[in-house]
């Protein structure tokens, strides 16, 4: 069984170049690569092209990508968090495609599994549908939407082993495992890392055929982007 296991961060990045095209998992701050995106960070990689569901919050997640100005292009989904991607957006220092939320996970899924292009409803007759082949089936119109892939992609798990394994907990299991299906490498960060056998085979969620590297993240924050509570009574 091959050891796919690096140091840390900064030696599963190593390789990054500049204008990379990444994938980087997550729901809102839920089950992002956050030791990932620290590297980046760090390691100052330029003119990224980052596909991912959301674009984080100012100061957490991509954010702290956009704030530095090493983000060239957004591909995502939903955007309104951040105060610095709405500036550099308006401002036209960021390129964005804005892809409605089931059409950007099917593109991701179709790079997984080698399915160039695809049909759907979802944008017909809106701004999204424009300079896209429309096709009729069964008297619906639907577009047709390219696969997704990328050079890197960076996904978080609960667990994983040795051999490139992950268990994806709750809500952190949303786009993390068909980005991870769908880069020409996959770098996995995980709370806990154990040893071959030890995961149930049948909670796999990514199977190691998809990972090149993983790692032990550490000090994660696990922010709530939106955090809402209500009076019990007993405050």
């Amino acid at each position: 069984m091959i050891n796919k296991v690096v140091a840390d961060a900064d030696a599963a990045l190593f390789d990054i170049p500049d204008h990379a095209i990444l994938m980087l998992g997550g729901f809102g701050l839920c089950g992002i690569p956050e030791n990932c995106i620290a590297a980046l960070l760090k390691k100052g990689t330029r003119g990224l092209t980052c596909i991912s569901n959301n674009a984080g919050v100012d100061g957490f997640g991509i954010g702290l990508l956009l704030a530095t100005r090493q983000v060239k292009k957004m591909v995502s989904s939903y955007v309104g968090e951040n105060a610095e991607f709405e500036r550099q957006l308006l401002s036209g220092e960021l390129a964005v495609e804005l892809i409605p939320q089931g059409t950007l996970a099917e593109r991701i899924r179709a790079g997984g599994a080698g399915i160039p292009a695809f049909y759907t409803p979802a944008g017909v007759g809106t701004e999204v549908a424009e300079g896209k082949e429309t096709r009729a089936f069964d008297g619906k119109s639907y577009l047709m939407e390219h696969w997704l892939r990328a050079d890197f992609a960076l996904v978080k798990a609960w667990k994983g082993d040795t051999a490139g394994n992950l268990v994806y907990r709750a809500t952190a299991r949303n786009f993390n495992p068909m980005m991870a299906t769908a880069g020409k490498v996959t770098v996995a960060e995980v709370e806990e890392l154990v040893a071959v056998g030890e995961l149930d085979p049948n909670q796999v969620h990514t199977p190691g055929i998809y990972v090149q590297r993983i790692f032990q993240g550490k000090n994660y924050e696990k922010r709530i982007e939106q955090r809402t509570v209500r009076h019990t009574g007993n405050d």
